[in-house]
């Protein structure tokens, strides 16, 4: 991924308008306008706008790694949705590089883990959320990611989902493993 290109043009103005979302909303947040794309920012743009004319804001993830905190990040900016700003939360349902590169044909704790995943981010906002943020007791959950930073995008996308449940709109193997995608309405 080093080697790609996402030359999307930025927003600085909804930039500053995040900042101040989840400043109200007790978050502290500051801006750095010479960061560039992650890759799990534009890897998943590169595909769904190749022409990459729409503006891009990348909001880091929090150093604490709380998946609380990401819930209520989601929470603070998801306003922005009632204005047609797309929230996407990229990482990996499943997220074990030792498995993954394994070789195993199937990893059984993939799984498990999309079972629960699934269960829960179809769950109503307050069940949704208090199941995401204890995800490291899930079914095989610290097995599906030693590390969270895969998985709290998706607390941010989930926090940002307003009350109804989510929908699971994809799943397929991958190395393997489970993997899945969400939608929040």
């Amino acid at each position: 991924t080093y080697q790609l290109r996402y030359d999307a043009p930025g927003s600085p103005a909804l930039a500053k308008e995040i900042c101040e979302l989840l400043t109200a909303s007790g978050i502290e947040a500051g801006l750095d306008p010479a960061r560039g794309f992650d890759h799990g920012v534009f890897v998943p743009l590169k595909m769904m706008f190749p022409q990459a004319n729409i503006p891009v804001v990348q909001v880091s993830l929090h150093h604490s790694l709380d998946p609380s905190l990401h819930m209520a990040i989601g929470a603070a900016i998801a306003p922005l949705r009632e204005r047609g700003v797309l929230i996407v939360g990229s990482g990996m349902s499943y997220h074990n590089m030792s498995k993954l590169m394994s070789g195993e044909r199937e990893i059984k704790d993939s799984d498990q883990f999309d079972e629960w995943l699934s269960e829960s981010c179809e769950m109503e906002s307050t069940q949704r959320a208090a199941r995401l943020c204890d995800w490291s007791n899930a079914p095989a959950g610290r097995s599906a990611h030693p590390r969270e930073e895969h998985l709290l995008p998706l607390m941010v996308a989930a926090g940002a989902g307003g009350l109804s449940g989510g929908r699971r709109i994809f799943r397929d193997r991958v190395m393997g493993s489970t993997v899945a995608a969400f939608q929040f309405d």
